[in-house]
């Protein structure tokens, strides 16, 4: 059995805990991420509505409301500094009826006591001059020019991807099964060995509430919300240009219509509590109800150009905030649970507030070396004639294009490979460079993929997988 030690540990590769590691990658400790899966972004964070949400939904005063207050404000120079892709795309917030009118207003006022910017309540024609599709019963709503749209795989890479490159660890096909108190701080138990921490940041998603109930006898308790989403071709991405949201109801913001950063429609999500925390089948009565109630929003929604359809599972704990910091009767063990929506949003802020937290308890200073940027992906599509003429002089790969809906070349792929934290799996090069997220959802060009894949990992096409270990794409005899 192995044994690793390190200063602080992070346990979740989602959006959080990469967003934890690349802020604790600052301070001179050894720190380290484990996550269960084969790469990062493989849970709730690859599952959601991938919205930078304004704020003005969070209760006044609340964890949610600070955090995405903050990391909305974060967001654009982030993306600027690891060359994510971003949008201010704006959202607006529709009333339907004169009778809800009050509960707009009450919107309106949570997002001003919440320092929500340049909010403003508008009327249903100027709603519908803003977005022609709009439906012609809404009345009012409420502009949030702030609102915003984000790749959440791209912003949960370019994280990790850093947090990597300033000597972050990352420990993959790791699943923390215990977690042990010790005098020096923490022993977690997993089935390839123990890894000693003095610190622990707890970012494990829907599993937050198992893994802080390892070490706290003040017990947290989540549910996993499940929601499902319809994704549109891109043919359908200009019907709106806003996020398209109705007046928020118990279980959350409701269906929403809202243009993808790369040019798709989406549509979702459901919110239906559920037991099991790895349910993320949808369901056909699901995708119904994202069809009935999307089109109350807006006109017309080509729903027959639907290329694919998802779901993810939102943590929702019992006290419906976040929870973030260090546990009152667990020194060391800090938390960030409970991170439903506005989880992606917030996620910067948590990780700084968290990582300035752990290395002010364990003295650490940073690093003079530390470097905050990262450079993206090369995007041959977006380059000039000249400039892709001349990259594929240097890489004539760049000229080969393998997934024809999402235009990706071979050497896009050779890069998801072979750059920090590379993809292993067909998943981990789909989330890094979209191959296979197109209209044919990946129908013709998965055999080249795997033979790419197999021979800059120098891997048998039996074993390469889907994702996790397990998942293999090829079985049978030869």
């Amino acid at each position: 059995m192995k044994e690793w030690s390190f200063d602080a540990v992070i346990i979740g590769g989602g959006v959080t805990g990469c967003a934890v590691a690349r802020e604790l990658s600052r301070y001179s400790l050894r720190t380290a991420l484990v996550e269960r899966e084969e790469d990062v972004c493989s849970g709730t964070s690859k599952a959601n509505s991938a919205i930078v949400h304004a704020g003005h939904d969070a209760v006044p005063g609340s964890v949610k409301a600070r955090f995405n207050i903050e990391g909305n404000r974060m967001m654009g120079e982030l993306a600027k500094e690891l060359d994510f892709e971003f949008e201010r795309n704006g959202s607006l917030i529709l009333c339907f009826a004169e009778e809800d009118r009050p509960a707009l207003t009450e919107l309106y006022n949570k997002g001003v006591k919440n320092g929500v910017p340049d909010l403003k309540i508008i009327t249903g024609d100027e709603a519908r001059a803003m977005e022609p599709n709009v439906s012609d019963a809404v009345v009012a709503a409420l502009y949030a020019p702030t609102g915003g749209i984000v790749c959440p795989f791209g912003l949960t890479i370019a994280l990790a991807e850093n947090a990597c490159d300033n000597g972050v660890e990352f420990l993959f096909n790791t699943e923390v099964k215990n977690v042990v108190r010790t005098d020096a701080g923490y022993d977690l138990e997993t089935a390839d060995g123990v890894i000693h921490t003095t610190y622990v940041v707890n970012a494990a998603g829907v599993y937050a509430d198992e893994i802080h109930n390892m070490v706290s006898e003040r017990k947290l308790h989540i549910t996993p919300r499940k929601g499902d989403y319809c994704l549109l071709d891109k043919e359908a991405g200009s019907h709106v240009k806003h996020t398209i949201f109705q007046l928020p109801g118990k279980l959350g913001k409701g269906i929403l219509v809202t243009p993808t950063i790369h040019g798709n429609l989406l549509t979702g999500p459901t919110a239906k509590d559920i037991g099991d925390k790895e349910a993320t089948a949808t369901t056909a009565e699901e995708l119904a109800k994202i069809m009935e109630k999307g089109s109350v929003s807006v006109k017309n929604v080509p729903f027959r150009q639907v290329i694919t359809s998802f779901s993810g599972l939102r943590a929702h704990e019992d006290g419906d905030d976040f929870i973030v910091g260090e546990a009152q009767d667990a020194p060391g063990f800090f938390d960030a649970a409970g991170i439903e929506s506005p989880g992606l949003t917030s996620a910067p802020a948590i990780g700084a507030y968290l990582a300035e937290k752990v290395a002010k308890k364990a003295g650490a200073g940073k690093k003079a070396d530390w470097n905050g940027r990262r450079k993206g992906f090369v995007r041959p599509e977006k380059l000039s004639t000249e400039e892709r003429a001349a990259l594929i002089k240097e890489r004539p790969e760049y000229g080969t294009i393998i997934c024809r809906c999402e235009g990706v070349s071979e050497g896009e792929i050779i890069d998801a490979i072979n750059r920090t934290l590379g993809a292993v799996s067909l998943d981990g090069i789909k989330r890094r460079v979209r191959q296979g997220m197109g209209r044919c959802q990946a129908g013709f060009c998965t055999p080249r993929t795997m033979e790419i894949l197999a021979r800059e990992r120098g891997m048998e096409m039996e074993d390469i997988c889907k994702n996790a270990p397990g998942s293999n794409m090829l079985t049978g005899q030869k």
